[in-house]
């Protein structure tokens, strides 16, 4: 018998993508019968629930047409770490062997499960999978390869917006971090390891659990072959930034020793300054203000001093090895983000830093 996948669903709003992921479970070739869609509906702050919608249009296709639908309406918007993990507890309690995490916005190609389940269990070390995700409807490009690690703590989708025929890929590689958009993972890892942090809300999240695993042991990958479309829109939404600043932070202090952050500090001061300049040209100076004001709170230095603690208890790496999947250089242009500044001035510098610093200091 074929593992039992438990697909989460997380959604929010999901009526303008719903046709598509539909018509994607119809064509799903992996046994319908070993498959739950596990729809968790997270209310958008503006369009309210889709339970209705989803009761009138997905449930009656359930176990006929798609595999069978389990529908856990939310009353609140929990973020994406606590959402997703209602959908994880349900999968626990029923005794499926993974969860693979659907992103609202995409749908998998037919045969998205089967390499990716086959590359898991051909080898017990890897501790979560990602698919290979392609843009929609520019499917010749590329969404991510797997996420890339700044050595400050950035994370960004790797050759974003290459074409396919220009990227030799192998068909199975080990990644810095996967993205949880099309992502595979084990339940019993999870019973073991813990599931997505509820705190982190939204953003760095999918770093911070392939981080956990890969302290303890574990490897991170993308299988090419397992395709997921991803319908990605870069939003420079400015309530983006708080969450994206604020937890890019948390995981530096939840992973690296504090000699890795004393290093780390004077590069990191010289970005801060350039972000500030960057928060105040692009209007969006009091969502920077919260971020200091958050880590001005005891409470906050508590909270992720707790996580902190709890890592640096079950880790099996050194931060040389987490450093070393790290890039030197924010790389990830998106044409609304494209800055001359960066490309010809902050790279470089923090390339430079990357190979004179944190590839030949940091041993330990």
């Amino acid at each position: 018998m074929q593992p039992k996948i438990a697909i989460i669903y997380l959604s929010f709003h999901c009526e303008p993508y719903m046709d598509d992921v539909v018509s994607s479970l119809k064509k799903l070739t992996y046994p319908h019968d070993r498959i739950e869609f596990v729809i968790v509906d997270n209310p958008h702050p503006e369009f309210g629930p889709s339970v209705k919608y989803i009761e009138e249009n997905i449930i009656p296709l359930s176990g006929l047409s798609i595999p069978h639908v389990t529908l856990l309406p939310q009353e609140t918007n929990l973020g994406f770490g606590a959402g997703n993990n209602a959908g994880v507890r349900w999968a626990l309690d029923h005794g499926f062997d993974y969860v693979y995490f659907h992103n609202n916005d995409g749908f998998m190609a037919a045969n998205c499960l089967e390499p990716i389940v086959q590359a898991m269990e051909n080898n017990r070390k890897i501790g979560a999978g990602q698919s290979l995700m392609l843009l929609h409807p520019e499917t010749e490009l590329i969404n991510s390869t797997g996420n890339a690690f700044h050595y400050l703590g950035f994370g960004f989708c790797n050759e974003y917006r290459k074409p396919m025929k220009d990227v030799k890929l192998l068909a199975q590689k080990s990644v810095a971090y996967a993205s949880g958009a099309a992502l595979l993972i084990r339940t019993e890892t999870i019973r073991r390891y813990g599931m997505w942090d509820n705190d982190f809300w939204m953003y760095h999240e999918d770093l911070e659990w392939s981080f956990r695993l890969r302290s303890v042991g574990y490897d991170i990958v993308m299988v090419r072959d397992s395709v997921f479309y991803h319908k990605y829109q870069f939003s420079r939404s400015i309530s983006k930034f708080f969450w994206m600043e604020r937890n890019r932070y948390g995981t530096m202090l939840m992973f690296f020793r504090w000699p890795t952050l004393i290093l780390l500090a004077p590069m990191a001061l010289v970005l801060e300054f350039g972000l500030i300049l960057f928060a105040v040209k692009g209007g969006w100076w009091q969502e920077r203000k919260k971020v200091y004001a958050y880590w001005l709170k005891k409470s906050s230095w508590q909270l992720w001093l707790k996580k902190r603690a709890y890592i640096q208890s079950i880790r099996k790496i050194r931060d040389r090895d987490l450093m070393n999947l790290a890039v030197p250089g924010i790389y990830f242009q998106d044409k609304s983000t494209d800055n001359p500044l960066v490309n010809y001035v902050g790279n470089p510098i923090m390339t430079v830093y990357y190979w004179l610093v944190v590839k030949i200091l940091i041993w330990w």
